[in-house]
């Protein structure tokens, strides 16, 4: 698969090339379907995004109300890292009583499907569905579960890679991995190939909550970590923060972090996956069945730094990496 950042606009910029293609109704079933009050609900393992930032709940909402949908309900649950919550968090979904789910990250879309199995649920982006059982096969999925598939440990390794360009004196790279996450042993197998194949010694510190965090970066700083990899399930913010109190470039593969103050994310274009949710979301509603619907695979990626962050580390970045960078956040 091509790895290559995508061209394109900001993600704040894609968001309004949302529309898509014009729905397939005659006008009678289209003036119904869009009249009707539909219930989508928005489930996040991760945290839920500050002002300014990049939302797929805000992108898919915003999406479909351009394709009419003009009475639409939504509401939105984050986990904040905490994949012991999302069980509750999915009872308080479908207490809610939605017509569809949209999911973000693999640990909320399992929640979602373990606590049901007729609403449909719309992945914004889910690693390998086939392999944690999310879906039967990308052709045909088969359940009540549908949407996007996102590349996750293979943009793991090429955030670290970036990373060794910015700091060629890396040596020992600390990271932060989600005790809670099931898709944490498949991150950490690429994550520690990607560490041999760069000669670096790994410090891996698997947690559940940014409480922890504070104790790893003491004991990374005895060590004499050169920097860190963040997983994307886990909060970010609290830990760029403590990456640069500690002064230690950080990356992650998803572009909320470097939002949040982290150095860099080789991350998957979000709009692009908002966009694809939107089309499969109007599909669904229009009487589609999940089973029925070919989950698609990310294409399109995007290489983010935050330049503050570069100047608060006292970094260059070389040349290379600023022709690859798809957006430089201020």
């Amino acid at each position: 698969m091509d790895l290559r950042p995508s061209d394109g606009l900001s993600a704040r910029r894609a968001v309004l090339a949302l529309l898509g293609s014009a729905a397939v109704w005659t006008p009678a079933l289209r003036a119904q379907g869009l009249a009707n009050p539909w219930r989508i609900a928005f489930l996040a393992a991760g945290s839920a995004p500050q002002a300014g930032q990049f939302s797929t709940f805000d992108a898919v909402t915003a999406g479909l109300r351009q394709r009419g949908y003009l009475s639409l309900q939504t509401r939105a649950w984050f986990a904040e890292g905490r994949g012991d919550t999302l069980t509750a968090l999915a009872r308080q979904v479908l207490d809610w009583k939605p017509d569809l789910i949209v999911t973000n990250l693999t640990p909320a879309t399992l929640a979602a499907q373990r606590a049901t199995k007729t609403v449909p649920i719309v992945m914004a982006g889910s690693g390998d569905p086939v392999a944690t059982g999310l879906v039967r096969s990308l052709s045909r999925p088969g359940g009540n579960v549908t949407g996007v598939a996102a590349l996750g440990p293979e943009l793991a390794a090429k955030s670290i890679e970036l990373l060794r360009e910015l700091r060629p004196n890396l040596r020992r790279l600390g990271v932060l991995a989600n005790v809670s996450d099931s898709f944490t042993p498949a991150m950490l197998d690429a994550v520690t190939k990607a560490a041999a194949l760069l000669a670096l010694d790994l410090q891996v510190e698997r947690v559940a909550a940014p409480a922890q965090y504070a104790a790893v970066f003491d004991g990374w700083r005895r060590d004499r970590v050169d920097a860190l990899f963040v997983q994307p399930s886990l909060p970010g913010k609290p830990a760029a923060d403590l990456a640069l109190q500690y002064h230690l470039p950080a990356c992650s593969f998803v572009r909320s972090f470097v939002e949040q103050g982290g150095l860099l994310a080789y991350a998957n274009n979000l709009a692009e996956i908002a966009r694809r949710v939107v089309d499969m979301v109007d599909r669904i509603l229009r009487g589609a069945a999940p089973a029925e619907l070919p989950v698609h695979q990310n294409t399109r990626f995007e290489l983010i730094i935050n330049r503050r962050t570069v100047a608060a580390l006292r970094l260059e970045v070389p040349a290379g990496v600023l022709a690859r960078a798809t957006e430089l956040l201020e």
